[in-house]
C-alpha cells in the first residue's frame, strides 16, 4: 500500500464540467430520521440494509475467504460489507443503523446524531480518481463548492492518497463553519465498478478532538470491492 500526504493550501477554481456529478453533502447540520421512519419509497433500501446488518453478524464465521473479513476487525468496531454494491468499512460497535436520505448505508452514535458515518455512490464513466484532475483541485472543489453550504466557511486540513488492490483513494479532513455551528469530518472517495463512492464520517467541532482517532479509523477502512 502506497500512501502520500499533502497539505492543502490552494484556492478553489471554477468547478469543471467533469465534476458535476459530485455528491452533495450539505446535510451535516440537519436532523437525521431513524431507519424506522423511512418513507414508502425508501422501504426496500431500509429492508436491504437490515438484511445486510443481520448477515454481517455472521460474516466472520461464514465468509472467511473475503479479503476484507480475513483481516482482524479492530476492537470496538464492526464491519459493514455490501458485496452487491461493492464496498465495505468499519464503524464503532456501539453505533446504530439509521436512514440518511440519498445514501446507501449509514450509522450513528446513539446519543449524538451528528456523529455518524454514511456512504453513497453515483454512476460515472471515469475509471479512476486521477481521471478527474489533480488531487488538490478535486478535493478543494469538492469541499468548498459541494460540501459547504453558502453560509459556511470550508477549511481543508490535510489529504492523503492510498492505493490498495489496484484502487486509488483520497482521504481528507475538513471543517465547515457557520455563524452558529461547526462540524469536522473525514471523507474518503474512490472510483470503481463504474461508480464514484463517497464515505463521510464526522462530528461536531466540540467533540472532534476527543473522537478524531476513532473516526479516522472508519475513514481509512473504506474499501471498494469488485462486483
Amino acid at each position: 500500500m502506497a500512501v502520500s500526504s499533502v497539505s492543502l493550501s490552494w484556492a478553489s477554481t471554477t468547478l469543471s464540467k467533469k465534476l458535476n456529478n459530485f455528491p452533495c453533502s450539505n446535510e451535516l447540520p440537519r436532523p437525521f430520521p431513524l431507519a424506522a421512519n423511512c418513507s414508502s419509497i425508501e422501504q426496500s433500501n431500509c429492508r436491504r440494509r437490515l438484511l445486510l446488518l443481520g448477515a454481517g453478524t455472521l460474516a466472520t464465521s461464514l465468509l472467511p475467504a473475503s479479503p476484507f473479513l480475513a483481516q482482524e476487525i479492530p476492537q470496538n468496531y464492526r464491519a459493514f460489507v455490501d458485496k452487491r454494491d461493492g464496498y465495505s468499512y468499519y464503524y464503532p460497535s456501539d453505533w446504530i443503523d439509521f436512514d440518511f436520505r440519498g445514501h446507501d448505508s449509514a450509522f450513528k452514535d446513539r446519543t449524538m446524531q451528528l456523529q455518524n458515518v454514511r456512504v453513497r455512490f453515483i454512476p460515472t464513466d471515469k475509471k479512476d480518481l486521477h481521471d478527474l484532475g489533480s488531487m488538490q483541485q478535486v478535493v478543494s472543489d469538492l469541499v468548498e463548492k459541494i460540501y459547504a453550504a453558502p453560509n459556511q466557511r470550508a477549511t481543508i486540513f490535510d489529504v492523503q492518497e492510498r492505493s490498495e488492490d489496484g484502487k486509488n483513494y483520497y482521504t481528507f479532513e475538513y471543517e465547515l463553519t457557520s455563524p452558529n455551528f461547526s462540524s469536522v469530518a473525514f471523507a474518503t472517495i474512490g472510483i470503481s465498478n463504474g461508480r464514484y463512492y463517497t464515505l463521510i464520517v464526522g462530528a461536531n467541532e466540540r467533540r472532534w478532538k476527543r473522537y478524531r482517532n476513532q473516526l479516522k479509523m472508519v475513514a481509512d477502512s473504506f474499501k471498494m470491492l469488485d462486483i
